[in-house]
């Protein structure tokens, strides 16, 4: 088929691939339960119950790793937001229907595992943590807004594939987390929602190879836009930048993985620089998706450069830290 579909259409001519997919999907799924994976034992009542509030100290996350999870446990608390989206393009009948409450129901239970294992081993700062959450969930989020506000989410191969790119993002990220907690509990936990988020990308990648076989010119023209103004979900959340930054120069998520880990292996996969099939302006956008990559490429090149200044820079502010530390010490 060469002419645009309607969404509608569309809906109607994927929905055996998506029935197909479902049920690979819930062969391949393995379930886990949330509290297998929290060490209820470290867990104490807090003030209001007559324990202890709080304190820094109790804290054996590291920045990176406590920014990174809140991070995480942030941008999976905008569900409500995640789901009304998908559930306007997907609609609510048939498999796509089932989809979007399947896949509600499996997301849920990350941000209830991140919330319980953080706020029972004491990581971070629950009431910041609660702030932040009625902040977040309350600016709430959409795929159709980059950071300027600016639409581009036009249609339902919009959606499809952005969730492509961004559930793989999401697997990339929560398995770097995990590593860098330093503690096998949160690194297993971390893999069980991982794994979780490598599914869904398969459902949404794979529903959307079947949109380029249908439609190249149009599937074409929703990639060229989604990735060209990419954004994670997580960038309503309040100090996003700041955050990114620890996160990146934290080696969890940076634009070397964004770019060999994420956008690399999902073209690949749909064989976007092979394929025959893109004509007219289509075309021009698969020639422009190269010269993405090759700005991608120069992102991680500076990114880089500007990291080790970065971490220069700290090594010197520890050094003199720790000389004037014994200084003091040998004074007393």
């Amino acid at each position: 088929m060469s002419k645009d579909l309607t969404d509608l259409q569309l809906l109607t001519e994927l929905e055996p691939v998506v029935a197909e997919n479902i049920n690979r999907h819930m062969k391949m799924t393995k379930e886990w339960n949330p509290h297998d994976y929290i060490p209820w034992s470290d867990g104490k009542n807090y003030y209001a119950l007559g324990g202890q509030d709080w304190d820094p100290e109790q804290s054996k996350l590291s920045e990176v790793a406590q920014t990174a999870m809140v991070q995480n446990l942030l941008t999976e608390d905008n569900l409500p937001s995640y789901h009304r989206e998908i559930a306007m393009n997907f609609t609510m009948d048939g498999p796509w229907g089932w989809w979007v409450n399947r896949w509600t129901a499996e997301e849920n239970r990350h941000g209830i595992a991140l919330r319980d294992y953080l706020v029972v081993t004491r990581a971070i700062d629950p009431v910041e943590l609660e702030v932040t959450r009625m902040e977040q969930v309350t600016r709430g989020f959409s795929p159709g807004q980059n950071h300027q506000g600016d639409l581009f989410a036009e249609s339902l191969f919009d959606a499809v594939m952005y969730v492509s790119f961004q559930e793989l993002a999401t697997r990339v990220s929560h398995r770097n987390t995990g590593k860098a907690c330093n503690d096998p509990v949160a690194d297993a936990l971390l893999g069980k929602i991982s794994n979780d988020e490598n599914l869904h990308m398969i459902f949404y990648r794979d529903t959307s190879a079947a949109g380029l076989d249908i439609c190249p010119n149009q599937a074409m023209k929703s990639l060229h836009r989604v990735l060209r103004n990419f954004r994670m979900p997580g960038f309503t959340v309040p100090e996003f930048r700041r955050k990114a930054v620890i996160i990146a120069v934290g080696g969890v998520y940076d634009p070397r993985i964004h770019l060999d880990d994420v956008v690399m292996p999902v073209l690949k996969k749909w064989r976007i620089f092979e394929r025959e099939d893109f004509t007219g302006e289509a075309a021009a956008m698969r020639d422009d998706l190269g010269l993405l990559i090759e700005e991608l490429e120069e992102t991680c090149e500076k990114f880089e450069v500007a990291k080790e200044r970065r971490l220069e820079r700290e090594r010197k502010v520890a050094e003199k830290k720790a000389m004037k530390n014994l200084l003091v010490s040998s004074s007393s």
